[in-house]
C-alpha cells in the first residue's frame, strides 16, 4: 500500500468486488469514520494527501473506495451510473457495519455523496462536498460526449492510449496545466496507480490506464444529464460544508460558477461554503499547497458536529 493508506480489502458488491483502502485508526477503536469518494477517472489515491494529514491530526479512520471502473475494482462490470455507485457504497456500509459516517466526496465523487446522503440520510452524519456536487451548466442542443471531451481534456483522451513506457505516461501528465505546478510523491503515487502492462515484442514497457471508459462517458452523462444527481443536494438533511477551487480541471475558469454558488447559499444558507485560492481542480485535493489542508480542516470540522 501507498505510505498514506494502511491496508486495502475487497468488499462483494454486485459483480464482484470493490476494492476498499483504509487509512488511521481501525474503526473498532476510531472517533468517527470518513468515506471518500474520488473523482470521475480518478481513484482512492486522489485522497492520500488528506489521509496522511487527517490521520496525524485525528483519531478517525478513513475509508477510500476504487469506485466501479477505476483502480482496484476497474474490473467490476456494468452497469455503471451514480445508482450503481450509490449501491456499492450502500454495500460496503453494510458489509463492515459502520455508520452513520461522515461522506466525503471529490468531482464526481461530491455528486455520489449527495445522491447517497439524500437517498439514504441515517448513514450519514456530514457531507464534505469538495468541487463538486452542484448542477453543471448544460445547453439541451450539446453533445454530452463532446461536452464531456471539453471538460475532462487530457484525463479523458488518455484513456484510449498505450503509453511506450511509465515515464512518457507521467510525462503527458506533467504537462497537463493543472500539474504543471504541484507535484510531488503523492500526485506521482496518484498518476501512476492506475496503469497496467500493456507490453509486446515492439514495445515491450508500454503501459495503460485500466480505468474502463465505458463507466466515465455512462457517469459524466449522468453528471450532466439526470435531475436526481444534479439535483441531489437539495435533498441533503445532515450538515453539509463546500470547498470550491478558484481554478478549473485545465487551470482555467473555475468548475463550479460564481453563479451556481450564489444559488445556493441563497437556496441553503446552512451550508458552509470556503472559497479555496491558489488551488485548481486536482490540487485542492492533492500534492503540496493549501488543498489538502483545508479539505482536512472541513473534516476534522464535520467529525466534531458528529
Amino acid at each position: 500500500m501507498d505510505d498514506a493508506f494502511d491496508a486495502a480489502c475487497e468488499i462483494p458488491v454486485a459483480g464482484g468486488a470493490l476494492t476498499v483502502a483504509a487509512a488511521g485508526r481501525p474503526m473498532a477503536e476510531a472517533e468517527g469514520v470518513v468515506v471518500a469518494l474520488h473523482g470521475i477517472t480518478a481513484s482512492h489515491l486522489a485522497w492520500a494527501s488528506v489521509a496522511r494529514e487527517l490521520t496525524a491530526t485525528t483519531a478517525a479512520c478513513l475509508l477510500a473506495p476504487d469506485l466501479r471502473g477505476r483502480g482496484g475494482s476497474a474490473q467490476l462490470p456494468g452497469p455503471y451510473g451514480i445508482d450503481a455507485h450509490v449501491a456499492d457504497l450502500l454495500a460496503v456500509l453494510d458489509f463492515l457495519r459502520v455508520g452513520p459516517v461522515v461522506l466525503a466526496g471529490h468531482s464526481m465523487g461530491a455528486y455520489v455523496a449527495a445522491r447517497f446522503a439524500a437517498e439514504h440520510p441515517e448513514r450519514v452524519s456530514g457531507l464534505v462536498l469538495v468541487d463538486g456536487g452542484l448542477p453543471l451548466p448544460f445547453p439541451d442542443d450539446h453533445d454530452p460526449d463532446e461536452a464531456l471531451h471539453t471538460v475532462l481534456g487530457p484525463a479523458l483522451t488518455r484513456l484510449g492510449v498505450t503509453y511506450a513506457r511509465r515515464t512518457d505516461y507521467l510525462e503527458m501528465w506533467r504537462m497537463h496545466p493543472a500539474f504543471a505546478g504541484p507535484w510531488d510523491d503523492d500526485v506521482e503515487a496518484y498518476l501512476t496507480y492506475e496503469l497496467t502492462d500493456a507490453g509486446d515484442e515492439v514495445r515491450p514497457d508500454a503501459v495503460r490506464s485500466v480505468t474502463s471508459e465505458s463507466a466515465v462517458r455512462t457517469d459524466g452523462r449522468e453528471l450532466l444529464l439526470d435531475e436526481a444527481t444534479r439535483n441531489a443536494l437539495a435533498g441533503v438533511q445532515a450538515p453539509v460544508r463546500l470547498l470550491r477551487a478558484h481554478r478549473g480541471m485545465l487551470d482555467d475558469d473555475p468548475l463550479l460558477s460564481s453563479a451556481v454558488i450564489e444559488e445556493l447559499s441563497a437556496a441553503r444558507p446552512e451550508v458552509q461554503i470556503d472559497e479555496v485560492e491558489d488551488v485548481n481542480h486536482y490540487s485542492i485535493l492533492l500534492g503540496p499547497g493549501p488543498g489538502a489542508g483545508r479539505v482536512t480542516s472541513a473534516i476534522r470540522c464535520a467529525l466534531g458536529d458528529a
